[in-house]
This record gives C-alpha cells, structure tokens and sequence, in this order.
C-alpha cells in the first residue's frame, strides 16, 4: 500500500469516527492449505501473522445512544452528578459519542484534559492523576485498568464513585468502586458478582433512578430524624420541667407509650415510605462527611420543639385558669387540663408530621394526595386518639373534653403550619455545627499554646 492510498483510507477512518462510528477494517491472507490447523487442538497453538494482509473494507459501524440518554446525562450533571465516559474506541470516536449524549456540549469542549488517552493517563504518577481525575470527561483507547486507575484517583480526591461495566475486565474497577453497577443483560457473572446493583434493562436511564431512588432513601430517614427528635425533645422537657416544678407529669406512662408509637412505628411508616420526586435532583450530592442532621434540619426541630414545649407548659402551669376550670373539683379540673395537655401534643405531632413531609419546601402538602400510605396512618392516628380521649379514658387516665377545648387542640396543632412557613424564611449557614464546634475546639486547644 502506497503513502497515498494510506493517507486516503486514515482520512476515512478519521471522517467516520468523527461521525461516532467504530471503524473495522476486513482483510484476508492466503495460505498454503497444509499450513492451515485441521483441529481445535492445532488452532489453539496457532499464531496468525498480522502482516501482508490484502484490505477489503474499512466498514464504519453506529451503536446509537438509547433514547432518553441525553436526558438523563443532563438531569444527572443538574443534580451535581458529572458522568465520565471511559472506552477502548479512539479518541475522535470518543468525542463524537461524548457530545451526542451529552458528556460534551461541543468538540470545541474536547482538549485536554477533559479528554484523554488511556495510555497518556497510565503514564502519569498518582499525583498527576489527582490532579488531572476530576476535569477528565472522556478517556479513549483505555484499557480496564485505566478504569481502576482513574476510580482510585477519585476516590482519593474524596469523590463518591459510581462505574458502570459489563465485562470480567470492568470487575477490579466495579469492586474499587463505592457504587458497582452492572449491566444485567450484556454483563457477565463476575461483573455481577462484583458489582452492587444489576441495571436489568442496560440502560443508562436507570442510573438516574438509581441516584433518585437513593437521595430518596436518604431524604426519607432525614425526615424521619428530625419528626422523632422533634416529639423527643418535647415531651422530655415537658416532663422534666413539670416534674421538678411541680412534682407531677402531664404526660403518664401508657400516654407516652402511645405517643411512642405514633412516633416510632407509625411515623417510621409514614414518612420513610414517601416516594421519590423529581426536587430530590435538584440537591447537591451529600458528602462523605457531611452530618446526617442538616443545619435546616436543626432550625425545623427547634422552632417547632420550642413552641411545643412553651404552648403546653403555659398549659400545664395556667391551665386551669385559661380553660376557666378554677371552680371546679381539684381532681378533675387537673385531669382536664392534663388530657388537654396530652391531646395538644398528640395532635401537634400529627400537624408536625407534614412539616416533616418537607423540610426545605413551603407547600407542604406537595404530593400528599398520592401517598396513600401517609395519609392512610395519619387518619388512622386520628381515629385512635379520638377513641382514646373519648372512650379510654380509665385506661390512659384521661376524661372526655368538649368541643371548645378539642379546638383548643386543633388550633395548638394547626398553628405549627404557619410557624414552619414563617421558620423556613430563617437562613442557615452552610457549615454545619458540628463543624463550628470542631474549629471552635481547635482554636481554644492553640490558645494555651499561643500564651506560652
């Protein structure tokens, strides 16, 4: 083959693959027919000359993206998720497919380093790959273990890393990785075993699900934290203040039982079970170190633990004059006002729960509707504390109240709606307080040694 017809068919490689297509060129050799391996046997032990071939054909093949592809790479980057495409194809290969699914958003984006070669990036030391790992886009013509190299670099940098793969030679990185994701259908046994989660369609657009479906998990227990706490530090310091002020507890054992209850199981169920939406790809990913009780959070459970507690001690010492019960009988005019004191807590909890439906969203009752679960236990919670009220009352120690002092309980409850929009309009700081404390430690530890 002469200079000029090889410069003619690299041109067509290059145009092709600039096209995203995955070029293969088809030759043939002539041999002597006793020189061919009649068996397996001989076949194995055959090494076929890649020399004075004849060229037939350079054929440029397409694999397209799936649809919804460019999609989901663009909710993924919106969610703070950057997606890095690691293959064998060429580099020109590479960055055609990168900008047609969305990796890149022009060629003019493909220079270094956001785009690599595998063996430009196997060459350097460590600390060149920390350097370089997190602008890296697209490496091409790599090898498995570049794939390794550049999830260790990675995760080294202190990024939570999730690989995608199918073959045996994808299973040291899918191992290395904190996430594993295998393709169920093109993807072999050892990538399965070695991956964490199996994509059973092959489709990318089930990485984002994965990602929302985990924010969703993780949402979910936050939430659940801060409406358990919240009930917590309520009835704990209503108690303890009556206690030592008074000698006595508006809040009796099987009361606090059932309050346990809505607070464990039932809150447990209504609120971890909440489905993902699409505002959870709107958040930053969460770091490794970052503190499972968020800084809003912290502000949620205050406001609405404060206001609790300072709502029912008001009761629990002014009660009985606030509901006008001063001429009655001692006994019953106490367990009046501590049945009140019960049945606004209660119904507080109740109300708090969709305040903890969203924590950093004012419509609160976005989506309520479709979890029938949540809203299934919390009219479930309702019958039962009307039936304990009004009907248990030998057993829980509680008597009947009349329709203005259940209002009273409905208003002490309804009002934490408007307290949470009016709380959400509060800034915090980023830092976290744990955080504060930490620097706050630090600096009185250098202090001493400062004046000495």
């Amino acid at each position: 083959m002469d200079e000029e017809k090889m410069t003619s068919f690299k041109k067509a490689i290059e145009d092709m693959a600039a096209e995203s297509l995955r070029c293969v060129a088809i030759a043939y050799r002539t041999f002597e027919k006793e020189n061919v391996p009649a068996n397996e046997e001989q076949r194995a032990h055959w090494s076929l000359p890649e020399d004075n071939l004849v060229l037939l054909a350079i054929v440029g093949l397409k694999d397209p993206c799936r649809p919804g592809v460019k999609d989901s790479v663009e909710l993924c980057q919106k969610a703070g998720v950057k997606v890095k495409m690691v293959t064998g194809d060429n580099v020109k290969t590479a960055k055609a497919i990168a900008v047609e699914c969305g990796i890149l958003n022009s060629l003019a984006e493909a220079t270094e380093p956001t785009i690599i070669e595998g063996k430009t990036f196997r060459a350097l030391t460590d600390a060149q790959r920390d350097e370089i790992a997190e602008a890296i886009s697209v490496m091409g013509r790599s090898s498995p273990n570049d794939k390794l190299l550049l999830v260790q670099a990675l995760r080294r940098k202190g990024h939570v890393v999730a690989v995608t793969g199918d073959g045996t030679n994808d299973a040291p990185a899918l191992h290395e990785a904190d996430i594993g994701l295998a393709m169920g259908i093109q993807g072999t046994e050892v990538a399965k075993e070695s991956s964490d989660i199996i994509i059973l369609d092959d489709n990318f657009a089930s990485v984002v699900k994965v990602v929302r479906w985990g924010r969703s998990v993780y949402a979910n227990i936050q939430k659940f934290i801060q409406f358990q706490l919240t009930v917590n530090v309520a009835a704990l310091v209503i108690n303890v203040v009556a206690a030592v002020s008074s000698g006595d507890v508006p809040l009796n054992a099987v009361q606090l039982l059932w309050v346990n209850l809505i607070m464990d199981t039932l809150g447990a169920l209504a609120l971890a079970t909440e489905p993902p939406t699409d505002h959870l790809m709107d958040r930053t990913p969460v770091g490794r170190r970052e503190p499972l009780i968020t800084n809003i959070m912290w502000r949620n459970l205050l406001i609405q633990a404060m206001y609790q507690v300072s709502v029912l001690l008001v009761l629990n010492f002014r009660g009985r004059s606030i509901l006008g019960l001063t001429h009655d009988k001692n006994d019953h005019a106490i367990k009046v006002k501590n049945t009140l004191i019960f049945n606004a807590f209660v119904l507080s909890q109740i109300f708090n729960e969709f305040n903890a439906r969203k924590p950093d969203e004012f419509n609160i009752f976005s989506g309520v509707t479709k979890n029938y679960l949540f809203m299934g236990i919390v009219g479930l919670t309702v019958v039962l504390q009307i039936i304990i009220i009004e009907f248990l009352g030998k057993f829980t120690s509680t008597v009947r109240l009349n329709w203005k002092q259940w209002l009273i309980s409905v208003i002490i409850g309804f009002i934490s709606w408007p307290l949470a929009v009016v709380g959400k309009l509060i800034p915090v700081p980023d830092t976290p307080i744990n955080g504060v404390f930490s620097r706050f430690r630090g600096r009185r530890r250098k202090e001493p040694e400062a004046s000495q």
